[in-house]
């Protein structure tokens, strides 16, 4: 069974992985373009890149005025960016302690592909003792992860020319207070909670659960690279930010040097973040 197993993984295509580290919002959004072009032009295979985020909230296609109660300035004052985006849905958060996933795809069914990304989200969770579920089926501003009632992950997607960009956010230990200063995903009272606070909140009943407490995000991390894989059925290359072209200490600068032409979106669709 195993050998079995191990012929089907090296049989199947690779999924490229490569982890960032902290990038700002607004120079992911340069690499992901960079990527998409070259993905496009055949010149790199499906990838997926994995980092943090600095404290931002991006607001999607889907975002009203009435998500941000304050003024931006009001944001800013605490060290969170307001950036608007390109992705589908509505308002969300990113920081420090929170897994961000950028799958760099062709894709034939954005729907199939939505719900892939949830059962690896789901099944990378379980791994660490915390049951969580979709939400899909309650409609469009329910894409995500949940645990209950509570929102542990966050999807939102763009697709152009059947390659997508943006992707998942998984809440590992970072703060969540900053939801609760917007509508968080466009919902009135949405309780936002991570594999942290899940573990905290779980007592001393379970062992997995106290293991869940003690997972670093690079440990989180791996899980996540390892069920995203699986649930594509891909085989995991891990890959340098240098051999995608990518300088993450001057990201910005370098799309600026080079800049990417894209050709017209022809083809899009978005969902909620």
């Amino acid at each position: 069974m195993n050998n079995r197993r191990a012929t089907r993984r090296s049989a199947a295509p690779e999924l490229w992985v490569c982890h960032l580290g902290v990038v700002p919002y607004r120079d992911a959004t340069f690499i992901q373009e960079r990527i998409r072009a070259r993905r496009l032009a055949g010149g790199l295979p499906d990838t997926l890149l994995l980092l943090e985020h600095p404290p931002v909230y991006t607001r999607g296609r889907r975002s009203g005025a009435q998500e941000l109660p304050f003024a931006e300035d009001f944001y800013r004052a605490k060290g969170i960016d307001v950036v608007d985006t390109d992705r589908g849905g509505r308002i969300t958060y990113h920081g420090h302690g929170q897994l961000v996933g950028y799958p760099i795809m062709a894709v034939q069914d954005v729907h199939h592909h939505l719900r892939t990304m949830e059962d690896a989200i789901i099944a990378a969770l379980a791994e660490v003792g915390i049951a969580a579920r979709s939400r899909h089926g309650e409609g469009i501003d329910y894409t995500g992860v949940w645990v209950e009632q509570r929102k542990i992950a966050s999807i939102g997607v763009h697709v152009s020319r059947g390659v997508t960009t943006h992707g998942f956010a998984v809440n590992v230990h970072n703060d969540l207070e900053p939801f609760s200063w917007v509508i968080a995903c466009g919902l009135h009272g949405v309780t936002m909670t991570s594999v942290a606070g899940e573990s905290a909140g779980a007592g001393e009943s379970a062992g997995a659960c106290r293991a869940a407490s003690d997972e670093s995000l690079p440990c989180f991390r791996k899980r996540m690279a390892y069920a995203f894989c699986e649930a594509h059925a891909r085989r995991q290359r891990l890959v340098s930010p240098r051999r995608l072209g990518i300088d993450t200490t001057h990201a910005a600068g370098l799309a600026e040097r080079a800049p990417v032409r894209s050709s017209p979106t022809t083809h899009a669709e978005y969902v909620p973040a």
